[in-house]
């Protein structure tokens, strides 16, 4: 039976997307460090002498070796030093858009001097936690981010409280009112996709605008393992073939290419993550295009993929030991499989076909290396999307899979969240022992 949608109720699930779904400048853990750091600063009221970082172990695993764009560096102090000088928090994720390379060598300085400290966060359970304190003639300033790449939890300066998401009304300050994420299944998202409106969904085309524009822009230049590069290439080409398949897959891991090694392209990100925005956005487009697929046929495609990770992400996390493409390729397989032709029956084929394959991928921080990881979930999508096309799904019998799809998307996000837990402590005990 088909879910019948109030005005109200699409207007929630709109709102939700334009939360999830927003531009990024960079691997969004380092740059939430920034845009804390930034926050922290303006705080403060002046520039500091010393940052002080005290960051959740899946934070300092995601943001250890990834590029900080427009500065040919990696890792946390150049951003931390880059969001104190010249970040701006009403950027959000978008923080250092404004950096140059003036602002990149009066970084160096901060880190030469030794005036930047970074720790981990001891006995917390939040995996995305990011506290910042600054310092200068004599005063400090202190603002928190948890839970959320852009979520401030604490905002405080020489001790005082200036704003706590947990404060009570009756302590001077209004608690903050959270927002409350509507309840979704895979039917409710495919019902959703399919029935919306189509101009009110007309918003997920600057998505695929800005993610396909990433793909072209890294292309033109050699970043990160230049995977995209290889997958357009005469050697590619001899082996696999000029195919629809290789062509998803090469501009997917292009976008992914410039990213992970700092380029200074926006991207439109999903759930916090930009790859996972470029991998439930990009293979779509692609897709869509080469199929000559309509306007309608475009935005409600892209919008069943973005939503179907959001729906996933709502029970895994922001940030776990399982690697993200692993969600963002399950909604590219879904509306992959809608282009084909697919109705909601096939889509479910997929996404089980996908968790069947996939689960327990391991993320070990981002890097350029992570555009290997979505050539693989990437290429995993159209498999799936074919199988399901063909009436070809992984059965209950078969490890983790149920017969019921939400039931087997809650397998994973289990496994992910939970039972990887020491999984990801040994991750970062290998990445900091190297």
């Amino acid at each position: 039976m088909n879910y019948t949608f109030t005005a109200e109720e699409r207007k929630e699930i709109i709102a939700l997307m334009n939360r999830e779904i927003i531009p990024a400048i960079g691997c969004t853990e380092p740059i939430a460090v920034a845009l804390c750091v930034a926050k922290a600063t303006e705080t403060l009221g002046c520039r500091p002498e010393r940052i002080e970082a005290r960051l959740s172990a899946n934070v300092l695993k995601n943001a250890m070796g990834v590029g900080i764009p427009g500065t040919g560096m990696t890792g946390l102090p150049i951003a931390m030093a880059l969001g104190a000088l010249v970040g701006k928090s009403e950027y959000e994720l978008e923080v250092l858009k404004d950096a140059d390379a003036a602002a990149v060598e009066e970084g160096k300085k901060m880190i030469d001097e030794k005036r930047i400290d970074v720790d981990l966060k001891y006995n917390i359970t939040e995996k995305l936690y990011i506290e910042i304190e600054v310092f200068a003639g004599g005063a400090s300033a202190m603002a928190i981010i948890s839970g959320g790449h852009t979520r401030f939890v604490h905002i405080s300066r020489c001790g005082e409280t200036l704003f706590s998401a947990e404060a009570k009304a009756d302590e001077g300050a209004a608690p903050v009112a959270e927002v409350k994420d509507p309840e979704l299944t895979l039917k409710k998202v495919w019902d959703f996709a399919m029935t919306a409106p189509v101009d009110e969904l007309r918003f997920i085309l600057e998505a695929k605008r800005l993610n396909m524009n990433a793909a072209y822009e890294s292309l033109k230049g050699n970043y990160g393992h230049a995977i995209g590069k290889l997958f357009r290439s005469e050697s590619e080409r001899n082996v696999m073939g000029d195919t629809l398949h290789c062509q998803i897959v090469g501009m997917t891991t292009a976008a992914c290419d410039a990213r992970m090694a700092g380029a200074m392209i926006p991207v439109m990100s999903n759930s916090g993550s930009g790859n996972q925005g470029l991998t439930s956005t990009v293979p779509v487009a692609v897709y869509a295009e080469q199929i000559n697929a309509n306007e309608e046929q475009t935005i409600r495609s892209l919008i069943l993929s973005n939503l179907t990770v959001i729906y996933i992400k709502q029970s895994l996390g922001r940030l776990s030991a399982l690697c993200g493409c692993v969600v963002a390729a399950t909604g590219s397989s879904c509306g992959i499989t809608y282009l084909m032709g697919g109705g909601y029956e096939e889509v479910t084929f997929a996404v089980k076909n996908m968790i069947a394959n996939l689960a327990g991928m391991i993320c070990d921080g981002a890097k350029p290396s992570c555009a290997m990881k979505c050539a693989s979930g990437v290429s995993t999508a159209v498999v799936s999307a074919l199988m399901a096309m063909n009436n070809r799904c992984v059965k209950s019998v078969e490890g983790i899979i149920d017969d019921d799809v939400d039931k087997s998307i809650r397998n994973l996000t289990d496994i992910g969240r939970d039972a990887m837990v020491h999984t990801d402590a040994m991750i970062l005990r290998i990445m900091t022992s190297k």
